[in-house]
């Protein structure tokens, strides 16, 4: 369960078109002055439809996140995953502090001793000490680095 979702939502309904539209979302976006409008052209559906669309699966959290995905390193900046032990009883709360901070990319619960995993993403390598030290004063817990060693890229559509 990701730490973002808000807890008792009911599941999403997604239709035929849903599905396609996330499908299509999904690697090959067009990189031009109207890209939903050539997303909207291979479905057959206006370029409003499309971006209403993307809208409702953000908002009910089918999508938790629409956007590029930068190599931050080759610009200066630094990605890092980290972890922490919150206790069930403040994990909600601990979720919303986490997320409030602008360097965290995404925020999910594990089944571990270390049951809060998120992404920090700063736009110089010294960011993420600095961060990871806000979220330890902001939260009272520790938060613990684990700096990538190795790069691999794995390519992962979902089929909807």
């Amino acid at each position: 369960m990701s730490g973002r979702r808000a807890p008792a939502e009911a599941p999403a309904v997604l239709d035929d078109i849903d599905r396609a539209l996330i499908n299509a979302l999904q690697g090959d976006f067009p990189l031009s002055r109207q890209p939903f409008a050539e997303v909207g052209l291979r479905l057959g559906l206006p370029q409003e439809t499309v971006l209403a669309r993307v809208q409702r699966l953000l908002d009910a959290r089918v999508l938790t996140r629409f956007g590029p995905m930068f190599q931050i390193e080759r610009i200066g900046g630094a990605f890092c995953l980290a972890a922490m032990s919150v206790s069930e009883a403040a994990f909600e709360h601990v979720a919303a502090q986490v997320n409030g901070f602008p360097e965290v990319a995404h925020n999910y619960r594990r089944e571990h001793a270390l049951n809060m995993w998120f992404v920090l993403a700063t736009e110089r390598p010294d960011g993420i000490a600095e961060c990871a030290r806000r979220i330890e004063a902001a939260t009272g817990l520790p938060v613990f680095l684990f700096p990538k060693e190795r790069e691999y890229f794995v390519e992962m559509k979902l089929e909807a």
